[in-house]
């Protein structure tokens, strides 16, 4: 075996894209998204010169000349073969003490176990994953637990994915009360569609409405830009929109219609005499929260939006927001399943929505559970001390300043 530094990007990406491993975060191009970290992809070959082993490395800078290292969603290799995991790993810390490093973090995505949301079953632990845990534990790696707060993370280690179905499928497995939600928003006049970078400004103002709401920091539309420019047709944008005064002017229409079906109608008729009038209440409702809203204007309105990067077989939803305004319309429910058909239409075999909390009791759980994904439980962070005089000193402070941010 041998260690190589500077791995020429497209061969990286190309040994990343075959590995059940694969990972957006682990793609050469994400090294430009983190462009304020310094970056190499090293690797491990065989005597034929072939690829056994790759990673994007990310090099934070840190007071004093010392740096950080870290392998988001990596290193790929088979972690069983506990030769090359040593012999990998060896051979990142003679690189990392040449770069000052006084750690290097990885945290792969390595399954612990998985399961589908709101089973009551304790789901199993993968046997192969104690394995790979001990492997890199032999190698050096320092295994920071099962975390099961997402802020604890650099990356979560809970995650709810939703796996390959076709569309009749997606549609039998969603809850009752998911969609009749899903009904709702389209009665709302909720559109959903993908659009390109024209639309960045309105999303990047829906999601700032969601980190007024929530709290949180997320990203910018330059950030948004840059991810949409480096990753071109491999980057989808879905927008909820709703054109306000056209679908009130139809709610009207359609009102004045049921008074006069209701009115034509015989005393005797009392079934369809009851539909109607539960027509009129529903149709009744949709009016009265309308007359809160601009429905005078032309232009659509966007009330949600969702960004995704494609790579290798998974979608990943990175960012979403909403306009709480329009909260009662529910884009959501229709934008999510609509990233699921067109990821699982371009080939994807899953569709990520991302971090969950541990114990699943969060909002953003409780939410995603609407589309019964699956649940998966990853092996969790470890660090590989490079400078152990100063590792755990540099370790306590890393964790303060994550607790503090």
């Amino acid at each position: 075996m041998k260690f190589e530094i500077a791995v020429d990007a497209k061969k990286h990406d190309e040994f990343v894209n075959k590995s059940p491993l694969n990972h957006l975060l682990q793609s050469s191009t994400w090294a430009k998204v983190k462009d304020n970290w310094a970056s190499e992809i090293v690797g491990v070959t065989d005597d034929s010169g072939e690829l056994i082993a790759s990673s994007l490395v990310l090099i934070k800078k840190l007071p004093l000349g010392f740096t950080m290292f870290y392998t988001p969603r990596g290193p790929i290799m088979d972690y069983k073969n506990a030769a090359l995991v040593t012999f990998f790993f060896d051979n990142l810390k003679k690189f990392a003490k040449k770069q000052h490093a006084l750690f290097i973090k990885i945290d792969p995505a390595i399954l612990y176990r998985t399961s589908k949301f709101g089973s009551k079953e304790t789901a199993e632990i993968i046997p192969e994953s104690l394995e790979i845990i001990k492997n890199i534990k032999t190698a050096g790696g320092d295994h920071l637990g099962f975390n099961m707060v997402m802020g604890e993370t650099i990356q979560p280690r809970f995650q709810a994915n939703e796996p390959l179905r076709t569309a009749d499928e997606m549609d039998k497995i969603y809850p009752k009360h998911a969609k009749r939600i899903m009904k709702d928003a389209v009665n709302r006049g909720v559109v959903g569609r993908r659009v390109g970078m024209e639309k960045l400004q309105n999303f990047s103002d829906v999601v700032s409405m969601t980190e007024s709401r929530k709290g949180v920091a997320l990203r910018n539309s330059e950030y948004f830009k840059q991810l949409m420019t480096l990753y071109g047709e491999d980057a989808y944008l879905h927008l909820a929109e709703v054109n306000l005064k056209k679908k009130y002017a139809e709610l009207q229409a359609q009102h004045a219609q049921i008074e006069k079906d209701i009115a034509e109608t015989p005393e005797n008729q009392k079934k369809r005499f009851n539909r109607l009038n539960d027509q009129k209440k529903s149709t009744e409702k949709y009016l009265k929260e309308f007359e809160n809203y601009d429905t005078q204007t032309d232009d659509t309105t966007v009330i949600a939006g969702i960004l995704s990067i494609k790579f290798g077989d998974t979608m990943e939803m990175l960012y979403a927001g909403m306009n709480d305004d329009f909260k009662k319309f529910y884009p959501q429910y229709l934008l999510y399943p609509q990233v699921f058909a067109e990821s699982f239409a371009d080939g994807a075999n899953w569709a990520n929505m991302g971090g969950v909390e541990g114990d699943l009791e969060d909002g953003l759980s409780k939410f995603k559970s609407n589309f019964n994904p699956d649940i998966q439980e990853l092996i969790g962070e470890f660090n590989i001390p490079v400078n152990k005089v100063l590792y755990r000193l540099s370790n306590l402070a890393y964790k303060l300043r994550k607790k503090m941010r």
